[in-house]
């Protein structure tokens, strides 16, 4: 990641430490911060000691300028950037504005200067921003936090800075990064698990929004910590599985709620997912998440939508990571081992939603990328050999659980006549047909049409069809659909409301007179032939 550069960058050549006196500076600090400016940073960063002096300087700094008041009154709202002239102006105006933007850009330099550092060398982000006598995390390291909380607008170019900066310095204190920071250097891994939490707890508040620009400032730090499994668990932990899928699902052609994500940052959501399964054989919860938030569905769709290569190859990557997880090392709680998530279960979903016939055109194109023919190649193989194993009720059972429905043989009178009886499920509860109408309020027409049609065709071939249907609210929902501006909605709408309306002439009420002894009663009782006579029988 590269941080894009401040809109008063002009103006930090104009900074004068002396006259600031509100930000309580030594006379040592000042000289070090005017050593730091008048020479590269690498020689700045030249020993443990003097990094770590020179780190904590330009902490305080960021401390004292951003304060407890919110974002700066001019700063935090410019968006492009300024000529030297109007950003040193703005120096005289808002000057805590310009240091806390100096103060971020000094920090990601930093950051990046020691990444690029030999691997456990002397010098590194853990020898810098750890207690050299206790392994804590330096308390410093506050402000930044205090940087993302900012309210009002917030200052995006403070924000994303710091939270890229301070994903580097927790990322170095975790137990899976020791290997890049000097081996003689004892960190306690404890004191940075609850600042972690709190930058994740800041990044999926981010990701709630549906906006781009929200996006922006989180996608460069969340694809960072990605790269750690401590951050991976703490994230899928904090739901954000779910948050990745649904940014993927509103950022993919034909959404009607399109968040406006840019290729780039779809990329980077999508990685984001990628890594995560990485962690699906160790983590039961993790597979369950995937399932439960429908990301195969949002993954699949990327696929083919086929927004760049980039994009289609971390799909698939992640796809197929799915599709070969299993459970041996981590096994689900529950008792059921039917309710187990495995790869297989990733597979079903897939072929709901039509990936196979992706795949299958996919393989007829030539791509230069070699990772996406190998994981076109694994996936056709998988994909079917799972569907040779699979009834026909059971790929309709995926299709309908995915949510992508398509018009084809899944939906015919035929299908419907040899598979009525299953619609009840194997607890009873019609889970599918409830399912079917929650599906007729899905943002696609064409899933709304197809739902509509199969509710209708339940109707006629389940015996007592109708009853089930309404009583799970299907006729209310589906006659708000026949004036629909979408004709061949309109029209699978009006056909399901018709059969039951047919239904219900078929259930007449009769009366019955039943004789007990001496006394008659007269009970009501449904009748399917409406020539059925009244009747009086003895009992």
């Amino acid at each position: 990641m590269s941080l894009p550069s401040s809109p008063v960058t002009g103006a930090f050549t104009g900074i004068q430490w002396d006259p600031m006196q509100k930000l309580r500076l030594t006379q040592p600090e000042k000289l070090l911060l005017r050593s730091g400016e008048a020479n590269p940073i690498d020689y700045t960063l030249n020993n443990a000691e003097e990094s770590t002096a020179y780190v904590k300087v330009v902490l305080k700094v960021l401390a004292e300028a951003s304060g407890a008041s919110g974002p700066s009154s001019k700063v935090s709202h410019l968006k492009g950037m300024l000529p030297d002239d109007e950003a040193l102006q703005i120096l005289y105006t808002d000057p805590m504005g310009v240091v806390t933007h100096y103060a971020i850009t000094k920090l990601y330099d930093i950051i990046v200067c020691l990444k690029e550092k030999k691997m456990g060398g002397d010098v590194s982000i853990g020898a810098t921003f750890y207690n050299e006598d206790d392994g804590n995390l330096l308390d410093e390291w506050r402000p930044l936090l205090r940087v993302l909380h900012l309210g009002g607008s917030g200052d995006a170019f403070a924000q994303r800075g710091a939270a890229y900066c301070l994903a580097h310095i927790l990322m170095a204190g975790c137990p899976s990064q020791r290997f890049a920071t000097n081996r003689s250097l004892k960190i306690n891994h404890a004191s940075v698990m609850e600042p972690l939490q709190a930058l994740i707890s800041w990044i999926t508040s981010q990701l709630q929004s549906s906006a781009s620009s929200s996006l922006s400032l989180v996608t460069p730090t969340l694809t960072a910590l990605m790269t750690c499994p401590e951050a991976r668990t703490m994230f899928a932990n904090s739901g954000g599985i779910g948050y990745l899928s649904r940014h993927l699902r509103n950022g993919t052609k034909g959404s009607k709620t399109g968040s406006g994500a840019t290729v780039q940052q779809l990329y980077e959501l999508c990685f984001c997912l990628w890594t995560l399964t990485y962690e699906c054989n160790s983590s039961a919860m993790i597979r369950t998440a995937f399932v439960r938030d429908h990301a195969v569905h949002a993954l699949v769709d990327l696929v083919s939508s086929a927004p760049r290569e980039k994009v289609v190859r971390v799909a698939l990557s992640a796809l197929r990571s799915l599709a070969q997880c299993n459970a041996e090392a981590s096994p689900s709680s529950s008792s059921d081992s039917k309710k187990e998530v495995t790869g297989a279960t990733f597979l079903s979903e897939m072929i709901g939603c039509g990936l196979i016939k992706y795949v299958d055109q996919m393989k007829e194109r030539q791509w230069t990328d070699p990772d996406i023919v190998d994981d076109l190649n694994v996936l056709h193989k998988l994909l079917h050999e799972n569907f040779k194993e699979m009834s026909t009720w059971d790929v309709y059972l995926a299709e309908v659980q995915s949510g992508s429905l398509e018009w084809g043989f899944l939906h015919t009178e035929k299908f419907f006549k040899e598979n009525a009886k299953k619609f009840e499920g194997t607890n009873g509860d019609f889970s599918v047909v409830k399912t079917l109408v929650a599906l007729t309020a899905s943002n696609d027409e064409e899933v709304q049409s197809i739902a509509c049609y199969d509710i209708g065709e339940f109707v006629r071939h389940y015996p007592n069809g109708r009853v089930i249907a309404r009583s799970l609210g299907a006729k209310d929902i589906v006659m708000r659909l026949v004036d629909h501006s979408n004709e061949e909605l309109q029209r699978h709408a009006l056909t399901a409301v018709k059969v039951h309306y047919l239904e219900e002439e078929q259930y007449i009420l009769r009366l019955v007179e039943v004789e007990v002894g001496n006394v008659a009663l007269v009970v009501n009782i449904e009748c399917w032939d409406p020539k059925v006579p009244r009747a009086r029988k003895s009992v």
